[in-house]
This record gives structure tokens, C-alpha cells and sequence, in this order.
């Protein structure tokens, strides 16, 4: 039979349209954008046929549409059970905000505030003032402002700052961070001219100096936040760059990346550079992201002083990346847990890295028994995750599971947790299943352990 033929013989958009689970569609969605999704789904088949396929009842037609409706228009992104040990995991959302933050968010969504209103004087104020003087509390620094994330507070201090001029960064820094975010690509939209100095490996105060010329107009350090050179190495200190800058007239810039505020060391860890301390040692500006070490939701930090913060915050880029009303708010809320000197009890990123391995061992121990003969409680590695401390790992206890107790294979049993509601997503390692019970809090569990253990029949 010629393809026109068999065409004719798709059915009609009205035949499908009396089907009953079309009815259901319809009553939860818009009837235009039901039949767009019809004669979508009939011009696929449409191909189909012209290369020898079968043709579809009406039936089959409607049961494909109320698929792709209930896959394509659902509320997302979905919350999900991070069982991975990756705090900080990027593809996850990196930090979860506290239940306050949470809070926040959600009346600053239900209606107006005074975002950009000041309330004393009734005339416009500036969004950046409602975390002005908690930065400058926690920091010590004269101004602050934020903007949508860390990439854009670069971009924004280098466009304000030196645009047409030169900046000197340590060849060891023009680094790829992450998402393609690259120092040098993010120099030059911003109209700085990238001015490398030193070796991948060792770079000396004196390369920076030798470096300087009239047209030097920023010192950028930047943190290696996702990676480590170790070896032979040697950078220059910021109160090396500092004193250098100040001799003659150029601010230091340093990109710390994670936020950190709080002594990395007293939980076992690695030093991570805080934002206070670059500013006691003289650094003009320093950014750094909301959603990592801060605990905080994505957002781009700036401090610094009055006179270059000010800069940014006149310069036409600005708008564009300026923070939104709900980001501020849960960005406000989380500052205030530091604030208050609680952050260690109520942030979730220092919740799970605080947790001690003793009551992971319980909690592990816990969801094994709970779970039942299908799973084991082994020994394993946390990690920070999300371009903090690189290399940096917590002990932990974790519940494996046995995938040929239920599936064919390891990876046909992470997929059906992750086919739960919400999705639980582990981790495959050497033919196993892994939870880890670090990164996900304790609350959090009662609503967990039963849909691992359905996941399992």
C-alpha cells in the first residue's frame, strides 16, 4: 500500500480525543496545548509509517500522549534523597538551605516586600542593603553586594574594575573551575587584557612586580577550589600581593570560591581560605559563592571596600545579574544563622559535615536492620564536593545493597531508587549500591527507609 494510503488510516484527532485517559488530560491542562500534543505525537507515527512501521489504534496514540504530558509538564526540578556522601554535590543543587532560609524564600514569595523600598523614608532603597551590614558584621569589611553567582561577581568586578586594562593572575590560576566557567574566557568578555605571570607550578611575588606597567589596573588571586598542584610548587601569599598592590596603587582581588566563614580544621579538614581573613589582610574585594561552604542559597558575594563595591554596584552589568527577591531572602536568613552562632546546628551542609562517625555507625546500623537481609553496613569515604576543599575526605559508614537479591544488575537497582518518589540517588562502586547515610539528615529518614526498602521487592 502507498504511504498516502496508509496515512488515511492514522486515526483522527477526534477519534483520539474520545479516548477517557484524553478526558483526564484535559482536565488537568489546557485543551489547546492537549490537541498540540496529539498532532505532535500523530506526525511522529506519521514518520513511522512512512518507513514501513505499524499504524497505531487510537488507543495507543492517546496512552503515548498521556506519557509525554505526564513526563514533560510535571513540577521540576523535583527534590531528591541525596544518598551519594557528596555534600556539596553540583548536579543535586549543592547546598540545601535551612529550614528558615527555606521559610524565607517562600513569604518573600507569597506577595510584596520591601525589597528595594526603604521602609523608614518611603522612598526606593537598594536590594543590596539588606545584607550589607550582616556581611560587614561577619567579615568586617565596608560594603557588600550579590548578584546571581560567583562567575558573574567576576565578570562584574573585572568589567567595573578594568575594562580596556591590564590584570595580572598567576599562570597557575587561569584555571577551569567548573561548567566551563575559564578565568581567561572570563577576562576577556570583561575587557580585561589576561596578563600571566609565573609557571604552572611556582609563581614568586617578583613575577607579579616585574609584570606591572601604567596600564595595571588589578591583582586577581584566585583559590584552587577544585583542584590541588602539589610538589614542587610555590605561590605568592595575598599579604605578599597586598603589599605589593599598595606600593602601587592597584587593588588585589581574590577569588576564594567557596564562601567558607567558618575554621575548616576543627572538623578534620583541610584549611579553606575565609573571606574575613583576605580582608583583614588588605584584599580591596573578594568574592565568593552563596550555594558551597557558606551553606547558603546560589548567589555571587562581593566585599570589599566602599569606594571599588560602589563601582560594581553603578556599573550597567550590574542590573543584568543582580540577585532575585528569593535568593536574597534565603541569602539574608542564612547569614543571620552565623549571626546568631547557630550555623553549626541548623545549616545542612554543617549538620552532615559535623556528624560524627560514631552516629553514622548507629544510623547506618539502623537502616540495615530496617532494610533486612539485602543489605550491609561496610566502611567508606565522604566527600565536600561542589569545587570545595578538592581532595578532602570525611569517614563514614555505609549501607550497601544487594542488587542480585532484586535486579539483574547493580546499575538496574540504583535506577529503580531513583524511579522512586521522590528519586533516591546512591552511588555504583565496584558492583554495589552504595548509601550514605551522611548526606541525608536524620529527619529525613522515616520518609526514606520505606521507599528503599519497597524499591527493593
Amino acid at each position: 500500500m502507498k504511504p498516502l494510503g496508509r496515512y488515511r488510516k492514522l486515526p483522527s484527532i477526534d477519534s483520539i480525543l474520545s479516548e477517557k485517559m484524553i478526558d483526564e488530560l484535559i482536565e488537568v491542562y489546557d485543551r489547546k496545548l492537549v490537541v498540540n500534543l496529539i498532532r505532535k505525537t500523530i506526525s511522529e507515527h506519521r514518520k513511522e509509517v512512512k518507513t514501513g512501521g505499524e499504524i497505531p489504534s487510537a488507543k495507543e496514540v492517546a496512552t503515548t500522549v498521556a506519557e509525554s504530558a505526564r513526563s514533560e509538564w510535571h513540577l521540576s526540578p523535583q527534590s531528591v534523597f541525596n544518598a551519594t556522601g557528596v555534600i556539596l554535590h553540583t548536579n543535586l543543587g549543592r547546598a540545601p538551605l535551612s529550614p528558615e532560609a527555606s521559610k524565607a524564600a517562600f513569604e518573600a514569595a507569597q506577595g510584596y516586600t520591601d525589597l528595594e523600598l526603604n521602609i523608614s523614608t518611603g522612598k526606593r532603597g537598594s536590594r543590596q542593603s539588606h545584607i550589607g551590614s550582616l556581611l560587614s558584621h561577619l567579615t568586617n569589611c565596608e560594603s557588600a553586594l550579590a548578584v546571581n553567582n560567583n562567575a558573574s561577581a567576576v565578570l562584574l568586578a573585572l568589567a567595573a574594575i578594568a575594562d580596556g586594562k591590564e590584570v595580572i593572575v598567576s599562570r597557575g590560576e587561569a584555571v577551569e573551575i567548573g561548567g566551563g566557567f575559564r578565568i581567561p574566557d572570563i577576562m576577556s568578555r570583561s575587557g580585561a587584557k589576561l596578563m600571566e605571570v609565573g609557571t604552572t607550578n611556582r609563581t614568586y611575588i617578583a613575577d607579579y612586580k616585574n609584570a606591572i606597567t601604567e596600564n595595571t589596573a588589578v591583582i586577581l588571586k584566585v583559590h584552587s577550589s577544585n583542584f590541588r598542584v602539589s610538589g614542587f610548587t610555590h605561590t605568592a601569599s595575598i599579604e605578599e600581593l597586598v603589599t605589593l598592590g599598595q606600593r602601587h596603587g592597584i587593588p588585589v582581588i581574590h577569588d576564594i570560591g567557596s564562601g567558607c566563614l567558618l575554621d575548616t580544621e576543627q572538623f578534620g579538614l583541610e584549611h579553606e581560605p575565609k573571606p574575613q581573613d583576605s580582608i583583614r589582610l588588605g584584599c580591596e574585594l573578594v568574592l565568593f559563592s552563596g550555594d558551597k561552604l557558606l551553606g547558603g542559597p546560589q548567589s555571587g558575594i562581593v566585599i570589599g571596600s566602599k569606594r571599588l563595591v560602589e563601582k560594581l554596584a553603578d556599573h550597567p552589568l550590574h542590573r543584568s545579574m543582580r540577585i532575585d527577591k528569593l535568593s536574597l531572602s534565603a541569602l539574608v536568613a542564612t547569614l543571620l544563622h552565623y549571626i546568631k552562632g547557630e550555623e553549626t546546628k541548623v545549616l545542612p551542609i554543617w549538620r552532615m559535615i559535623g556528624t560524627s562517625l560514631e552516629e553514622l555507625r548507629q544510623r547506618a546500623h539502623r537502616w540495615q536492620k530496617y532494610i533486612g537481609e539485602l543489605a550491609s553496613v561496610v566502611e567508606g569515604e565522604s566527600t565536600i564536593g561542589g569545587g570545595s576543599l578538592p581532595g578532602e575526605i570525611l569517614p563514614t559508614f555505609l549501607v550497601a545493597l544487594n542488587a542480585l537479591g532484586v535486579t539483574n544488575s547493580e546499575n538496574e537497582l540504583a535506577t529503580k531508587l531513583r524511579e522512586t518518589s521522590p528519586p533516591i540517588i546512591g552511588r555504583v562502586e565496584k558492583g554495589v549500591v552504595l548509601l550514605d547515610p551522611r548526606t541525608i539528615l536524620p529527619e529525613e529518614e522515616n520518609l526514606l527507609l520505606p521507599l528503599i526498602k519497597k524499591a527493593l521487592i
